[in-house]
């Protein structure tokens, strides 16, 4: 499998901060659910980003994953099988990931922010974007319902609030009482700074 080259200088220190950012907790936590979603044993015993990228990197394992929250969508909405290339070559490999992150976004949802670079993983150049990526799918999986075991914490729901036809009214009549309010303040504070004024200058008459 190709690696990307780690480089110098630059280069190199924006490689290691981004291997920094690598938790083993949360690759185990998208390994455990990978093979949980697939119902088989993915990665053995090999962990770590090296193994894991090695296992992920040709994407038949990532559109498996699609295929399977697909047909696990008891709404019936996350589009027709992805079909994986078996072929060897790298751009058939990359295709693949490609296929996956479309899913993702299409049919999941799973923001822009949260999906990683074909590279990324192809190249080995950024494995924590990659295992983010799994937590993001896995979180909107279980927010649409997908039957498919859970992974992180649920996500979170927006709070959209209705309000009546008269509460906005008097919505609108307290900001229009506080801009009153501000206004007579602020002429009450207008003489602060001026310079003392004396009636009448009797000193010079």
């Amino acid at each position: 499998m190709a690696n990307k080259a780690r480089g110098y200088g630059l280069s190199a220190e924006v490689q290691r901060k981004k291997d920094a950012k690598y938790s083993p907790e949360e690759e185990e936590a998208a390994r455990v659910w990978i093979e949980s979603v697939l119902g088989r044993n993915v990665f053995g015993d090999k962990s770590g980003p090296d193994d894991v990228q090695e296992i992920l990197a040709d994407g038949k394992v990532l559109v498996e994953l699609a295929n399977t929250l697909r047909t696990s969508d008891p709404k019936n909405s996350c589009g027709p099988e992805i079909k994986a290339n078996t072929m060897n070559q790298p751009f058939k490999k990359m295709e693949n990931i490609g296929k996956y992150l479309t899913f993702c976004e299409k049919y999941l949802g799973v923001e822009k922010g949260d999906q990683f670079q074909t590279v990324d993983l192809y190249e080995k150049a950024n494995m924590h974007a990659v295992i983010m990526q799994i937590h993001a799918a896995g979180r909107r999986a279980g927010a649409l319902g997908i039957n498919v075991p859970s992974l992180g914490p649920k996500e979170a729901e927006a709070n959209v609030r209705e309000f009546t036809e008269e509460q906005l009214k008097e919505g609108q009549n307290v900001i229009g009482l506080q801009m009153g309010t501000n206004k007579l303040a602020s002429q009450a504070g207008d003489h602060a700074g001026r310079p003392r004024q004396i009636a009448g200058d009797s000193a010079y008459n």
